[in-house]
């Protein structure tokens, strides 16, 4: 179970480093339900509310935890769940003669909802990778091939924030139980600094493992902040991260590199 959001206003209290993610900006609530079902091979016709419920809860303290604000709509579906939760705890009764068919199923609107936003969403998807043809033309940029990660056959694929949070989660679980405690004290950690060094790092490297920005021997609050800076860099779409398999090492790279590196398999000059 991760700790509890009010572990976040103790962790960045004092800190000159405070800062907030509003969510949405990312992803939303339908989102973070489909990772779920992904996540867990559900059947997105049968889900285990109950299970689902639960993790999805999980996931909300944690993303407060991280500082990352949790926007109406999460917390709407939050509510949305726990309702459907409840009625299905409720034994169903047998349609009397002359009724007609016995109650829709209560997980039948959500089922719904997600398919429809799972369609449009992977329209736009597919809107979104057509080349603009004339918009912007970058130089060829030739990159050393024994020093990029092997792709899958089906390619590399894009993180979303969920998946993300998923895989610091896990590098979190790893810190030793004697720095989880640790008091922070009046360290300030800046945003701004880590996302610098991020971008420093990747104009040395052209590409860095997910892991190699986290430190265990730094402070739960540094590890956290350079998450948010990681985060911010996507959002401001200066920076891609991919991963060339489903359990695969994730790497980080500055978003122009990735664009022009496509331009060379495509030919000589990238749109």
């Amino acid at each position: 179970m991760p700790p509890t959001a009010d572990s976040s206003s103790s962790l960045f209290e004092g800190s000159s480093s405070a800062y907030s993610v509003k969510l949405d900006t990312f992803e939303g609530p339908l989102d973070l339900l489909l990772h779920l079902i992904r996540k867990n091979e559900l059947d997105i016709y049968d889900i285990p509310i109950a299970l689902i419920t639960k993790q999805y809860l999980e996931y909300l303290s944690f993303l407060k935890e991280l500082n990352l604000e949790v926007a109406g709509d999460f917390l709407v579906m939050a509510s949305t769940l726990l309702q459907i939760k409840s009625r299905m705890l409720l034994p169903n009764p047998e349609p009397e003669e002359g009724e007609g068919e016995q109650e829709e199923d209560p997980r039948a609107e959500l089922v719904r909802r997600l398919l429809d936003y799972q369609r449009y969403k992977e329209a736009g998807q597919h809107l979104g990778e057509r080349e603009l043809l004339g918009r912007e033309v970058f130089a060829r940029r030739i990159t050393d091939p024994d020093l990029l990660p092997v792709a899958s056959e089906e390619g590399q694929l894009e993180l979303d924030l969920f998946e993300l949070a998923e895989a610091f989660r896990s590098l979190l679980a790893r810190v030793p139980t004697a720095r989880v405690h640790e008091v922070i004290g009046f360290e300030s950690v800046s945003i701004a600094d880590a996302i610098n060094e991020i971008l420093s790092l990747l104009q040395e490297r052209e590409m860095l493992a997910f892991d190699e920005l986290f430190s265990l021997d730094d402070s739960r609050e540094r590890l956290i902040v350079n998450f948010l800076a990681l985060l911010e860099l996507c959002r401001l779409k200066m920076s891609k991260v991919l991963q060339n398999s489903d359990c695969g090492i994730i790497y980080i790279y500055p978003a122009v590199a990735i664009e022009t590196a496509d331009g060379v398999r495509g030919g000589d000059t990238l749109s």
